[in-house]
């Protein structure tokens, strides 16, 4: 079968599924016809799925979450109320999308949380069957409990916007961490992370630093406060602060690293424990090797990922990077064996799914 991928270019999870999936398809002899990604100038793509994938990359213009003042949170009210906004100026995005769609040939269309996909199955007769990807899809299964808000709450507005992106999906695969029956009336399956191959085969030990990860910058201030009052603890963190180069060296015990997919998985599987703005494949990946875990949840999705980690036992979560709740954590943690069985039955899940679609 023929597949073509369209690609949220946000962050590092939709790329990191996009080129694990392209692996999955590719060794059980189907074709992936391409990759369509959105990017906006906000974003730089990572050279690791740029060099990682086989597939011709095609990119068109999207829209961007909108941060704080602070640099620090994705504003996703905001956001969403932004880009449905300026929603005209995407108007060629969502042509080119149509045509690549028509020209590809393709048997199926994957859709990796990617806004312009829905909406061009909204304006356009595409008859081409679309499945959609991603862990956000979880939140509306009927068994998946929201974090506790009054009103119209911040959850409403991400749901709402996840709708958005499945307009005219046949099939919802949900991401999760743990295993949940499925859910017909909203049309869901529930499957594994889609980890790398890379991944899989690491060998974790136990080091003497503390790991992590920060989509937004502004968050080091918390981590340098934090360094300045425990400066005998070694941390290393990956941000998204292109300007500042490679390798950040702060001081002796303090390192600020661009994200490098090999430096990352290597320092990942040496720390003694992993601290990161609640993305939901990083979590995946620290907790496939037995890492404890803070999560400092940045939005309404990274709180939905937080609340249900802590749920399963892979971590615990914070309104901040508190390093010192981390290193408590450490002392009582134990890795749950049942986890990596999960990850490492996605490919036989997913596969399946992705054959039976048409």
């Amino acid at each position: 079968m023929k597949y073509l991928f369209i690609v949220q270019g946000e962050g590092r999870g939709h790329l990191t599924q996009a080129m694990t999936m392209e692996r999955m398809l590719l060794s059980h002899g189907h074709q992936v016809t391409g990759m369509l990604v959105g990017k906006s100038k906000a974003r730089v793509l990572p050279d690791f799925f740029l060099k990682g994938v086989s597939s011709p990359l095609k990119f068109f213009t999207s829209v961007n979450f909108v941060p704080s003042a602070k640099n620090r949170t994705a504003d996703m009210g905001k956001s969403i109320l932004y880009n449905l906004v300026t929603m005209p100026k995407y108007k060629d995005s969502l042509r080119f999308i149509r045509d690549e769609i028509i020209a590809s040939d393709a048997d199926v269309v994957v859709n990796f949380y990617e806004l312009l996909t829905g909406l061009t199955y909204l304006l356009y007769n595409i008859r081409t069957p679309q499945i959609c990807i991603g862990h956000q899809y979880l939140f509306h299964h009927k068994d998946f409990e929201l974090p506790k808000q009054g009103g119209f709450s911040e959850a409403s507005v991400l749901n709402f916007y996840s709708r958005l992106t499945s307009i005219g999906a046949s099939r919802h695969l949900a991401l999760s961490f743990r295993k949940m029956d499925a859910d017909a009336g909203h049309n869901i399956k529930v499957v594994p992370p889609l980890l790398r191959k890379e991944v899989l085969d690491t060998v974790p030990s136990e080091g003497n630093y503390i790991h992590g990860y920060m989509l937004n910058a502004g968050f080091a201030d918390d981590v340098m406060a934090w360094h300045a009052q425990h400066p005998e603890v070694e941390l290393r963190f990956f941000w998204d602060k292109w300007s500042e180069g490679p390798v950040k060296k702060y001081d002796d015990t303090m390192t600020f690293y661009t994200l490098d997919d090999k430096e990352f998985l290597r320092q990942m599987a040496g720390c003694m424990a992993y601290a990161s703005t609640a993305g939901f494949e990083s979590i995946c990946e620290a907790a496939y090797l037995g890492k404890p875990i803070l999560m400092v949840p940045s939005h309404i999705e990274q709180k939905c990922n937080a609340l249900d980690a802590t749920r399963c036992g892979v971590g615990i979560a914070s309104d901040r990077f508190d390093l010192s709740a981390l290193l408590e954590f450490t002392h009582s943690f134990k890795p749950d064996p049942a986890f990596p069985e999960w990850v490492r039955s996605a490919e036989d899940i997913i596969i399946r799914e992705l054959e039976s679609c048409i």
